[in-house]
């Protein structure tokens, strides 16, 4: 991955809302969520969504897709997980104590 699309893909999660919205598509699976719930989900405004949206879109963490009247939004987990990737391929590379580094123990989670 080049640094410049992880740099963007970054800025996008910079922001509160749009990783709120980013992590709602996560949890919604490849089926994905239309506009519509995601701003009920969300209470905003459409046109403050729409902004969020084509941010998430332009980096690739998202694709939208039209099913007739209705938008359908999608996370893109190859995108996430090559930005996760990326971020940690080279883990501990250069360290004296490359366990220290290790990923946690499977069945834990990150704290929110």
């Amino acid at each position: 991955m080049k640094i410049e699309i992880a740099s963007a893909q970054l800025s996008a999660f910079g922001n509160p809302t749009r990783l709120k919205i980013y992590r709602l598509l996560v949890r919604a699976g490849a089926e994905g969520l239309p506009v519509g719930a995601i701003q009920d989900k969300m209470d905003m405004a459409a046109s403050s969504l729409s902004h969020h949206i084509k941010e998430l879109a332009e980096t690739g963490l998202i694709k939208q897709e039209r099913q007739g009247t209705t938008l359908i939004c999608r996370a893109q987990y190859a995108v996430m997980n090559a930005l996760i990737g990326y971020l940690s391929d080279e883990c501990c590379a250069d360290g004296s104590a490359p366990s220290a580094c290790a990923p946690a123990a499977s069945g834990t989670r990150a704290s929110r």
